[in-house]
């Protein structure tokens, strides 16, 4: 791509979206700065790339900007196995998708403000919530209660994610940071259609069910795989 650029026009302007798993797991540090050292949880292949991307950029390209993405929610989100691999303790900043399309779209005509420099994109302070509280708040609206799932079922650590402290500073330039953790959970509940609720309701216990069977870090648990035990979980016990 870099080589494409330069071939083709290098004055072109790049602007890359990366992660916020470049930092890797932040459950005893959950505020994140800029220039924190880019740390990618163990066996975090996605954060690696991401590193190795944002390199390749800064040493070929002569316009750039890269945005460290942070959890980016749609109100139209299908519950994912990766869901269990957050601790439940997790710091979390969402930003929805709807912030972080405008953040992008904007960040065109302020090029010259962001030429060769990287931010953290969050939704800031409005948008922080702990990630057990996320979820509750979300099963709940999905018609499927309580989030009350064996021990073992989250991993502990080796993830990511936290309160960015810096992400004032893009916002400041463009302006994005509109949406709050109230307004996302409104934009959930008008898209769940409520027959899919009322059934979802009736079979909580199954869905839920289902969901632990693509738990990795219970599977490991209950398998007593030791190196995946060891990987999840800050103690391995029975």
């Amino acid at each position: 791509m870099c080589n494409a650029i330069n071939e083709i026009n290098p004055d072109i302007f790049l602007l890359f979206t990366s992660s916020i798993s470049v930092y890797g797991d932040r459950i005893k540090n959950p505020e994140i700065r800029i220039s924190d050292k880019l740390n990618p949880s163990e066996n975090d292949y996605y954060a690696y790339t991401k590193i190795k991307a944002e390199e390749i950029i800064k040493v070929n390209l002569k316009n750039f900007a890269i945005f460290r993405l942070s959890a980016v929610m749609h109100p139209k989100m299908k519950l994912n196995p990766l869901l269990f691999h957050m601790p439940l303790d997790t710091k979390l900043e969402i930003i929805t998708v709807k912030d972080t399309a405008f953040a992008l779209s904007e960040a065109i005509s302020k090029k010259d403000y962001l030429n060769n420099c990287i931010f953290n994109l969050g939704g800031g302070e409005k948008c922080r919530i702990l990630y057990k509280n996320f979820l509750s708040e979300n099963f709940k609206l999905f018609g499927l209660k309580q989030l009350d799932f064996p021990k073992h079922s989250f991993a502990e650590k080796n993830f990511h994610c936290g309160y960015y402290k810096d992400s004032f500073v893009l916002n400041e330039i463009i302006n994005f940071q509109r949406d709050s953790i109230e307004d996302y959970f409104c934009q959930v509940k008008k898209s769940i259609n409520p027959i899919s609720k009322f059934i979802t309701n009736i079979f909580n216990k199954s869905v839920k069910k289902q969901l632990l069977k693509k738990s990795a870090p219970y599977n490991a648990y209950i398998r007593s795989n030791s190196n995946l035990m060891k990987h999840f979980f800050n103690k391995i016990s029975a």
